[in-house]
């Protein structure tokens, strides 16, 4: 899904790739203070596709090497740039209630089992996640086995102290397993140990809407008179300073086909490279709602997320916390974390 260079840590810092996630990179001024002061960063060189789009509506003109197109999608403007052939870059392609709609799916449902998270590893399938981190539950090892397999399971906190009380019971709450929540995969299951999809392990189909979404939003990164296949998903949780470093995603059979890229809550940067590490990479703004489409020579491109905004003159989540007003525990999570949908055809 992900393949990431495998060079020496020596040589990818000298890489141009390398260079612009360190200087787009979170990091903390030197204070005294109890509040660490984030570094200022000069991000004059980002593009920003929501004033592109702004001058293109209102005067028709466009930055040099990006191209206006329009698919049907919406009537909405669909860019891409000259020297990346296969890249697509829709701006405000979700509205508000659809992002809410799924943020909420990508804490509530995705999680979910049989899907697998990055918790599988430690404490095996975990149901309910984001339920029990709203009712303050916590994960328990359970003594013994229960003949199903499963040794942890989710408790009160009060039954939780009473049961580790004088015993070596581990136990976690479900609010920092929703914190650390970084991935769950939907469709067909992604084997990381083996670094391919494994169509035995068990799955369910990903949701109608989110294939139809899929497809519509695909549509212009399609070859002519063919339609996209949605049959498995990533879906990405970045919290304050989480990144994600320059990779490609090559483990898809036919790259002619795009993955679709979904972007909710805070503002990032998004580093788009070459076929190289030491080609100088383009950074770009990516906000909530906006679509990113990968195909063709653009699959053989590094990319990766060096940075999320989770303060509010940067975030740019205004109208999402106006929805999540009444929804305390996904305005809270909303407000310091992005969540990325990418949808793909493995076959």
């Amino acid at each position: 899904m992900y393949r990431s260079d495998t060079t020496a840590d020596e040589a990818a810092e000298i890489t141009a790739f390398r260079r612009a996630e360190k200087k787009y990179k979170l990091y903390y001024e030197q204070s005294s203070k109890k509040k660490k002061k984030p570094k200022q960063v000069d991000l004059s060189q980002v593009l920003d596709f929501n004033s592109i789009l702004n001058s293109h509506n209102q005067n028709d003109e466009l930055p040099p090497g990006i191209a206006a197109v329009r698919c049907g999608f919406d009537d909405l403007p669909v860019f891409r740039l000259e020297t990346r052939p296969g890249f697509y870059f829709i701006p405000g392609a979700l509205s508000v209630d659809e992002q809410c709609k799924w943020i909420r799916e990508s804490l509530r449902s995705f999680p979910q089992p049989p899907n697998r998270t990055n918790h599988n590893a430690i404490y095996g399938p975990v149901g309910d996640l984001f339920v029990a981190a709203k009712e303050g539950k916590v994960l328990l090892e359970e003594e013994g086995s229960n003949g199903d397999g499963q040794k942890w399971r989710f408790c009160e906190e009060g039954v939780a102290k009473l049961r580790s009380k004088g015993n070596a019971c581990k136990s976690v709450s479900g609010a920092a397993l929703l914190r650390k929540l970084r991935w769950s995969t939907l469709g067909l299951q992604f084997d990381w140990s083996k670094r391919n999809y494994n169509v035995s392990l068990p799955h369910n189909k990903i949701p109608d809407a989110l294939c139809e979404l899929a497809q519509k939003l695909a549509a212009p990164a399609m070859p002519k008179g063919e339609e996209f296949h949605p049959e498995a998903a990533i879906v990405n949780y970045f919290g304050l300073g989480d990144t994600l470093g320059g990779h490609l995603d090559d483990m898809e059979l036919d790259w002619s086909k795009p993955i679709v890229s979904i972007s909710l809550g805070c503002k990032a940067i998004f580093l788009l490279g070459g076929k190289l590490r030491d080609d100088p990479p383009l950074a770009m703004f990516l906000r909530s709602g906006d679509v990113v489409l990968m195909a063709g020579e653009a699959r053989e491109c590094f990319h990766g997320v060096p940075r999320i905004f989770i303060d509010e003159e940067n975030a740019e989540i205004d109208s999402l916390e106006t929805h999540f007003s009444e929804e305390s525990h996904l305005l809270d999570y909303v407000r310091t974390s992005r969540i990325n949908i990418n949808i793909r055809q493995v076959f």
